[in-house]
């Protein structure tokens, strides 16, 4: 990234005298995807991130039908394998694996992912700037000249001007607190990447493995990507230490535990409440920054991509407002927009977690002998449906999941993460 860094001294010497049409901080999936939306505007867009990119990521890299849809057009995706079977076990047992004749997902690694979409947003017109970690962001007050400025402070004192913002900086957003952003559920993920020998290799090309884990809501997967291995699981927060325990005594069945991973990692995702705000004046937040994944899967990567691109084109939108009226209704319409088709398909997410967390085994049994629940499975990883439309179009799904698992009633905000998860994450 050596024509960023160049021009960091440039990009400094102007934010004193420039009020930026939009300032994103993070440059996620979520973020690339909001400044590129914004400079296809031709709006003058500064990306922040606090990190040097490229940047390791928790994260298992599987990229389904909604995400390639919604990539910049030319996007290349940097697959490192195409998936057409999958492996399906009950905690190790009940093995059985399923085929697709068309591929289903791809599989990514992050570093290179992330930078191919910040470079796309950077050729629209965005500016990057590196190491620039937000310490907080300021709507009044003596550093906002007027109502339609934002103040962006850095960790430093520096101080740079927008019209609008957009959150996009993870799980722990500073923004995302700015905004009041409210979560019901968290989760902890626990990852390796373990390189293997070519034999090891080849007996995973093509195909992953998802297993159904011993504590309610939990499950692990194997995703390869040529010479390494992706192994990871994930459960409710504050089952830190079972999630440790499930993941080493996940590779050892596998068979790896011989091999040593080349990273070890953890990460907190955070599910938002249905009444969590996605703005506060002209500030908006984003993926991980707004809690938006799929409650189930803890799927993320085409929540960031979708909310990413909402985000922008609404940033644009606030930054041209003129009053607090306009401001408004603006935030109103993308809060609109993400929720008519991100949060249906979150609140139908939320019901088969609920569904699965007692009942495991009966997922288990409809994709590994029910063939429409094998389809449906297909359709959504490729693309063709989502999780709202199947149970909309779908009356036998609608009767099921009502059947099995009526709609949860809402949680109380989650509180701070408890020692063990801590633990986990930082091992």
């Amino acid at each position: 990234m050596s024509g960023e860094n160049s021009s960091a001294d440039d990009v400094r010497a102007d934010d004193a005298q420039r009020v930026w049409d939009v300032v994103v901080v993070g440059a996620g999936p979520a973020g690339a995807s909001a400044a590129y939306a914004a400079a296809v505007a031709g709006r003058r867009v500064l990306l922040l991130e606090k990190a040097e990119l490229p940047r390791y990521k928790t994260c298992g890299g599987g990229i389904i039908g909604p995400s390639r849809d919604a990539l910049p057009p030319g996007f290349e995706l940097p697959l490192k394998d195409r998936v057409h079977a999958v492996t399906f076990s009950n905690n190790g047992r009940f093995t059985r694996t399923r085929r697709s004749k068309q591929m289903m997902f791809g599989l990514i690694n992050r570093p290179e992912f992330d930078q191919q979409l910040v470079e796309h947003a950077q050729k629209a017109g965005a500016e990057l700037r590196t190491g620039a970690a937000v310490q907080r962001v300021e709507q009044h007050g003596s550093a906002v000249p007027d109502r339609r400025t934002v103040a962006v402070v850095l960790q430093g004192g520096e101080t740079l001007l927008a019209r609008s913002v957009v959150g996009a900086d993870g799980s722990a957003s500073r923004i995302g607190a700015h905004v009041g952003v409210k979560v019901d559920q968290v989760d902890l993920g626990l990852e390796a990447e373990i390189p293997v020998p070519e034999t090891v290799a080849e007996d995973w090309k093509g195909r992953v493995l998802i297993d159904w884990g011993p504590m309610p809501g939990s499950y692990g997967w194997v995703f390869p990507k040529g010479d390494t291995l992706t192994v990871g699981v994930i459960s409710a927060r504050g089952e830190g230490a079972a999630t440790k325990r499930y993941l080493e005594d996940f590779i050892a069945r596998l068979g790896l535990a011989g091999f040593e991973p080349s990273i070890s990692s953890g990460h907190l995702t955070r599910c938002r409440a249905d009444d969590s705000p996605l703005s506060r004046g002209r500030v908006l937040v984003c993926g991980d920054a707004a809690g938006l994944l799929e409650p189930w899967t803890r799927e993320g990567i085409s929540f960031a991509l979708r909310s990413g691109r909402l985000a922008g084109e609404w940033a644009v939108r606030i930054a041209e407002a003129h009053d607090a009226v306009d401001t408004r209704r603006q935030a109103l319409n993308y809060a609109f927009a993400v929720k008519a088709g991100l949060g249906v398909e979150m609140s139908v997410g939320k019901r088969m977690l609920a569904v699965f967390e007692r009942r495991p085994g009966l997922f288990h049994a409809a994709l590994t002998g029910f063939r429409p629940a094998w389809r449906a499975f297909k359709e959504i990883t490729q693309g063709r449906t989502s999780l709202g439309e199947l149970i909309r179009s779908h009356p036998l799904a609608q009767r099921a999941l009502t059947a099995f698992g009526p709609e949860p009633a809402a949680k109380e905000s989650a509180p701070t993460e408890d020692p063990a998860d801590e633990e986990a994450v930082s091992s």
